[in-house]
């Protein structure tokens, strides 16, 4: 059975409504899915509501910015309780820490030069502020997106990398890291949740933890599965476009040597557009249940 327990929607940093969304999976064949925005639950109404109607089996899902001492980590979240006022509080705490670090930022970047309206933008983005949209709302401006252009081109200029191709498109990456991944001015942090917190108000809440893609940029590092497993992680996702070969083999290897649940999700955001031979994960990527160990814990 095809599943897909990694999605994300308007409501954070994807690009699709959440009945867009539905719309989508339904044609992949997809019979079970979570929708899981970052530090946030506004759109699981409407996906709740959109995969009833579209015969699609809709798990509570939310995906979470981590920290555990000096490490910082994303979880993913199943079968929680949405209404519990004390998750809930969490979560607004989080949107407001956010918020006060996005303004931050753009005010070092009006200083910078740029020409932006903080509160008009900030007021367009009521639950989690994701980089990739508030970039796009930046680079809007012709002025700003002109300044972005010559700043990236310059740093091009001194990467042996691009020798003729300084003058190459902007990448989305470009955009980014000119703005909110500049070490020179000041770098875009998420908010972050301490675990403790997590585990302490999943005994009332309930559902099951996940290590999101701890193959991405090797989070496997220092026996960490292990050691979130001793403090409470019920399951490591195991499928993820964002693993390897080796990385997708080694997580189940320690799905079954720790005794973990095994997810998988496509980690979908948007359609690549123009003309792109892959569109997006699903047209190379299949979540297939049969393959996750332990899956009906979550899906059933």
């Amino acid at each position: 059975m095809l599943i897909d327990l990694q999605l994300h929607s308007t409501f954070s940093d994807g690009y699709l409504s959440p009945k867009e969304i539905v719309k989508f999976i339904k044609k992949k064949g997809v019979k079970v899915a979570s929708l899981t925005d970052h530090n946030t639950t506004a759109g699981l109404s409407e996906f709740f509501y959109e995969a009833k109607k579209n015969g699609i089996k809709a798990i509570p899902g939310l995906e979470l910015y981590i920290k555990y001492g000096r490490r910082k980590m994303n979880f993913l979240w199943y079968n929680f309780d949405i209404n519990n006022t004390d998750l809930q509080n969490i979560l607004e705490s989080t949107r407001k820490r956010r918020a006060v670090l996005v303004e931050n930022s753009l005010l070092k970047l009006k200083k910078r030069g740029f020409k932006i309206n903080i509160v008009k933008i900030l007021a367009e983005f009521e639950n989690y502020i994701p980089i990739n949209r508030l970039s796009a709302k930046i680079m809007e401006n012709k002025f700003n997106y002109n300044l972005v252009v010559k700043n990236v081109r310059a740093k091009r200029r001194l990467n042996p990398h691009y020798q003729r191709r300084i003058d190459l498109p902007l990448r989305i990456e470009d955009i980014m890291g000119d703005l909110f991944f500049n070490k020179k001015i000041g770098i875009l942090n998420e908010s972050y949740i301490d675990i403790e917190r997590i585990l302490r108000i999943k005994k009332s809440v309930g559902g099951q933890l996940i290590f999101c893609h701890p193959g991405k940029n090797n989070k496997f590092a220092n026996n960490m599965t292990e050691k979130l497993k001793g403090l409470g992680l019920d399951g490591i996702e195991v499928l993820s476009p964002h693993h390897t070969i080796g990385a997708v083999m080694y997580g189940q290897f320690l799905a079954e040597k720790l005794d973990l649940i095994a997810t998988g999700g496509s980690d979908f955001h948007l359609f690549e557009g123009g003309s792109s031979f892959l569109q997006n994960s699903w047209d190379w990527f299949k979540i297939d249940s049969k393959h996750l160990r332990r899956i009906n814990e979550i899906i059933s």
